[in-house]
């Protein structure tokens, strides 16, 4: 192969002298400008020496005067709690310094740790579920499994409730178990159930094991009403009636629905103290509310005349109407309403609580479902009211009269739940029982024989 043929523009022996020196003239640059910069370094050290040599004796001469007033960029850890005390002992004399709690600015540059500090929460790492030993499966709901567990360093017997995800969304959490995280968190009711913390699978990286742990409560009011022989007094459905409507009016003041209350959501202790639980349904609402509410709540049983006709603005009535079914079943230890289905339900509120019309409720035909539904004519006929069989009175269930068929206006609050005149009624005094709670061993003595001692099995 034939070599490359020279130009006649190659450097020449002068060309690679000239190179040469330019070179050597770039390295004495870089060496003095090195040069300089340490220079200024020394002169930099030596300043910040001199400035501490001149501060120590300011503040050991007596006779000097205060220095300039300085702004206070960062509180003092170690001192800050004995500062004020020792103010008084160090402002004596006139003439003498007080105690200077801002660093100077050469020792903020210096040390990154005096600067401007905000004191505030912080972000760290959720507890892992395996501090917790399981004991139990307690039932799975719409929104989780639930089972009961144990804390291995304290030994408290909690329930941990694991949220439903779907593999196949991948929005991550559901906005169900996010706002029942954040309502539970919010609340803080005799009878609402506590949130304790939240918890997390091994591997933190994946959001599919997220886990409440809630207190635990020995009973729910479904498996007491299931199990017991004879049904509860009417001090006793008192009692319990009152516990719901406290923590309910603690709810609606606080603007949160529920929009899930059933009897297998209302939990109980082995002292009688009821608490709601399952917010799975749960959200908060303004105000009037709006308009824009799904209507697909609530279980059939204990779903409201409005919202199985399509109503999407709706506010706490949906949560007395449950309260009213709860009641219902109180008395006759079965679900009041019993509907196969929407259409079946609807019939059975209507034979209740009477025909819907136009007088008893403006506006019930524009609503969704309404147009198409086809009514008994003539009288509006009622079935005859529960009975508790200790009550001789008839006590009619409140979900009537919180009904807007019955009642247009706004309906009573759940505060007023406690002072309906059965409410105020003084019954008998609840009955001896000797059946006690199987999640945890039976104590000496009892308490007193209240009826949510009466059930079979451990649920949360």
């Amino acid at each position: 192969m034939a070599s490359k043929p020279k130009s006649r523009w190659a450097d020449d022996e002068a060309d690679a002298a000239l190179e040469a020196q330019r070179k050597k003239e770039k390295e004495e640059k870089k060496r003095l400008k090195a040069e300089k910069a340490r220079k200024l370094e020394a002169e930099r050290k030596a300043r910040e020496a001199a400035a501490a040599s001149t501060s120590q004796q300011a503040g050991d001469d007596p006779d000097r005067g205060p220095p300039a007033k300085r702004r206070r960029l960062s509180p003092e850890r170690d001192n800050h709690d004995g500062d004020d005390h020792g103010d008084d002992d160090h402002r004596d004399d006139d003439n003498e310094a007080p105690r200077a709690h801002a660093p100077s600015s050469e020792t903020t540059a210096a040390d990154p740790s005096n600067l401007l500090r905000f004191e505030g929460g912080t972000f760290g790492r959720s507890r892992s579920v395996e501090n917790y030993d399981k004991l139990n499966d307690i039932e799975e709901g719409t929104y989780g499994w639930v089972s009961r567990a144990k804390d291995v360093a304290t030994g408290q017997v909690v329930a941990l409730k694991r949220l439903k995800m779907d593999p196949k969304d991948r929005s991550g959490v559901p906005v169900t178990g996010l706002r029942e995280i954040q309502i539970l968190k919010d609340c803080n009711h005799g009878n609402v159930v506590k949130l304790l913390e939240v918890v997390v699978g091994d591997d933190a990286s994946k959001v599919d094991s997220i886990f409440l742990v809630l207190e635990f409560l020995e009973h729910d009011l479904k498996s007491i009403l299931e199990d017991m022989p004879s049904p509860f007094l009417a001090s006793e459905v008192k009692t319990l009636l009152r516990q719901l409507a406290s923590g309910l009016a603690y709810l609606h003041d606080h603007f949160i629905l529920h929009r899930d209350l059933k009897t297998s959501n209302l939990l109980l202790n082995n002292r009688g103290r009821l608490k709601i639980a399952d917010f799975g349904m749960a959200r908060y609402v303004s105000d009037p509310p709006p308009a824009n509410l799904t209507p697909l709540v609530v279980t059939l049983w204990y779903r409201a005349p409005e919202l199985l006709l399509g109503e999407t603005r709706y506010g706490a009535a949906v949560d007395m109407w449950s309260v009213g079914c709860v009641f219902g079943e109180l008395l006759t230890r079965e679900p009041l309403l019993q509907g196969r289905n929407e259409v079946d339900q609807l019939a059975r509120v209507f034979e209740l609580c009477g025909t819907p019309s136009d007088d008893a409720w403006p506006g019930f035909r524009r609503l969704p479902h309404a147009r198409g539904l086809k009514l008994p004519r003539g009288p509006p006929r009622r079935r005859s009211a529960p009975r508790s069989p200790s009550s001789p009175p008839p006590a009619r269930p409140c979900s009537a009269r919180s009904s807007p068929s019955t009642r247009p206006a706004a309906p009573p609050p759940a505060r007023c739940s406690s002072t309906t005149t059965f409410a105020r009624t003084r019954g008998p005094s609840p009955r001896p029982c000797s059946r006690p709670s199987r999640a945890r061993p039976a104590r000496s003595g009892g308490d007193g024989g209240r009826p949510p001692r009466r059930r079979r099995a451990a649920r949360r």
